[in-house]
């Protein structure tokens, strides 16, 4: 098995050579080096790649996003007020916009998996959130069965998967959440909305149980109000994960 992965290794960067990938956000040519010097994205050009804002210290503890400006600094944000978080923190790897808005809607609503590589090497290069993250249980936000059966995959179990293997250090995922209502897409509704929307929309797995002395991370792809993880949460510390935290791919 190790003897075949670098031949899968050769065999990707004579794909590029031969069919070279188109940058997702731009539609531009990706460049593609050999050795040390090798373009880390493969669906990114350098120009979009350059884009790619990852949050560093100072942000909010509640959901991550960063803090702009001087003299700006404290626990929550002013896009966390009124979310009473049913976790400790939130952290993201990166701000949603630009090209990746288009890896998450490429993956979400385009059946891209061959972005995933790219979120990988996003997480691999956001140092502070593999730090948080190493060692703990990872969970996916679920989908209901419905909207499983039309994508065929969950996202977030997908982005789990990646941040594991990039954290490593035993890193692992469990999915111990399903989703029991069907719910209309959140994208539109504010706040107060998506958590009506979302009351009782989640339910622990059968069979599903916790330890308390495991940190647990919920997963998801992007932060938006926070709605959808706080109603995992709430599921997730009834049923005994007490210690909780959040982490998106990317903050929107």
């Amino acid at each position: 098995m190790q003897e075949a992965r670098p031949l899968r290794a050769w065999a990707g960067v004579l794909a590029d050579v031969v069919f070279p990938p188109a940058c997702v956000h731009c539609a531009g040519l990706v460049e593609t080096e050999a050795g040390e010097t090798r373009h880390p994205y493969r669906h990114l050009c350098r120009r979009c790649a350059g884009l790619v804002d990852f949050v560093r210290a100072p942000h909010c503890a509640t959901c991550g996003h960063p803090f702009f400006g001087t003299g700006e600094g404290g626990r929550q944000c002013v896009k966390c007020e009124g979310l009473d978080p049913a976790y400790g923190e939130g952290r993201t790897a990166v701000l949603f916009k630009g090209p990746v808005r288009s890896l998450v809607i490429e993956l979400k609503y385009h059946r891209g998996l061959h972005v995933l590589a790219d979120m990988e090497a996003i997480f691999r290069r956001a140092e502070p959130v593999l730090d948080f993250v190493r060692g703990g249980v990872l969970v996916p936000v679920p989908l209901h069965p419905r909207k499983a059966r039309e994508r065929e995959y969950n996202q977030a179990a997908l982005l789990a998967a990646a941040l594991a293997r990039a954290a490593g250090g035993g890193t692992r995922v469990e999915a111990v959440l399903v989703r029991t209502t069907d719910t209309r897409t959140q994208t539109a509704f504010d706040r107060r909305t998506r958590m009506a929307n979302l009351k009782n929309a989640f339910a622990l797995a059968p069979g599903a149980a916790f330890d308390p002395a495991l940190h647990y991370f919920l997963i998801d792809d992007v932060f938006t109000t926070g709605s959808t993880l706080n109603s995992c949460a709430r599921t997730l510390r009834r049923a005994g994960a007490l210690n909780l935290d959040v982490v998106t791919l990317g903050h929107g």
